[in-house]
């Protein structure tokens, strides 16, 4: 979430003219993130949170627009997709696809605690029973995910020269490990695929919403709670924290268990999700893309993660 796209007062006013939600009060950019631009839209009426899509086209929106409704619907707490008054949720806004959600309650946590760690494991394990139903409208078949094993190895690609030695030979055995790992056969459904700290509102250990679903797709559930886990259960090394990783596994497993094949894949999925957003941080940071409040991550912290994991170190 950040501010690419620069959106006025004046051009908002006649954009909104077709929804009723009131008069627009004010509007403030909002600048965590790095992929789309977001803006806070407080109106007489509440507050709205409005996107505009940096990547996509308004043809490959409507999946993740669907999922957010079909999740909302079933119970899990999610930003739901206003409609205009014709029931349209997608629109053009100064030459990029815009949606207006809602905004939820609550705040991210920088430090979550063991409590707030097993309401994490329970809520995506919700999604993804949820996400199961949605799958059999045969949405999925448009929405591999487009950060799977093909673009770890074209974006490796395209970092390695940037590497040092010792990256470099990291990067490279792991790209060989990863080859060799089957997930094939791994249950695998709709995946938010980015369920970081600060794509989780809470309003004190209660879960007010996930946010932030344009990485959603189809692909190994495991892998969507290893992507959690790297963010939310480490030490400041990037070492796992057993007691929150306890926590957010037995959260996660008291509404949908692991197969056996899961448990035995898990170590290898921690490692393909933290390579996954080591090479999109490095690929940020040597390929910037300006944008008016952006800021990039650290690959380094991702790297640590990765050796770590790689070695079996936590």
């Amino acid at each position: 979430m950040s501010v690419f796209t620069s959106v006025s007062v004046p051009q908002l006013k006649a954009w909104i003219q077709d929804y009723a939600i009131g008069e627009l009060m004010e509007l403030k950019g909002i600048s965590s993130g790095i992929t789309n631009t977001n803006y806070f839209v407080i109106t007489d009426q509440n507050k709205f949170v409005l996107t505009l899509f940096e990547h996509n086209s308004i043809e490959e929106l409507p999946y993740f627009i669907d999922l957010m409704s079909h999740l909302a619907a079933h119970n899990v707490p999610c930003p739901k997709p206003i409609a205009d008054k014709t029931g349209g949720t997608l629109h053009m806004l100064n030459g990029k696809p815009a949606t207006l959600i809602s905004c939820l309650n609550g705040q991210d946590v920088e430090a979550p605690n063991v409590t707030q760690c097993a309401a994490v494991g329970a809520v995506l394990a919700k999604m993804h029973i949820a996400g199961l139903s949605f799958d059999r409208q045969d949405h999925h078949e448009q929405t591999h995910n487009p950060r799977g094993a093909a673009w770890r190895s074209k974006t490796a690609a395209l970092v390695l020269p940037h590497l040092d030695a010792e990256a470099q030979q990291l990067l490279n055995n792991e790209l060989v490990f990863q080859t060799n790992l089957d997930t094939a056969t791994l249950p695998s459904g709709v995946i938010h695929a980015d369920l970081f700290r600060d794509n989780v509102l809470f309003d004190g250990d209660k879960i007010g919403g996930l946010i932030d679903f344009y990485y959603a797709c189809h692909d190994t559930l495991a892998y969507d709670l290893a992507i959690a886990v790297n963010d939310w259960c480490v030490n400041a090394d990037g070492s796992l924290h057993a007691d929150k990783l306890t926590a957010m596994l037995d959260g996660y497993y008291a509404v949908r268990p692991f197969s056996e094949a899961e448990h035995a894949a898990w170590r290898g999925l921690l490692r393909v999700a933290a390579l996954r957003f080591w090479l999109s941080r490095l690929y940020d940071q040597i390929y910037p893309q300006s944008g008016e409040l952006t800021h990039a991550k650290d690959p380094d912290h991702f790297k640590r993660i990765l050796k770590l994991r790689a070695c079996n170190i936590d």
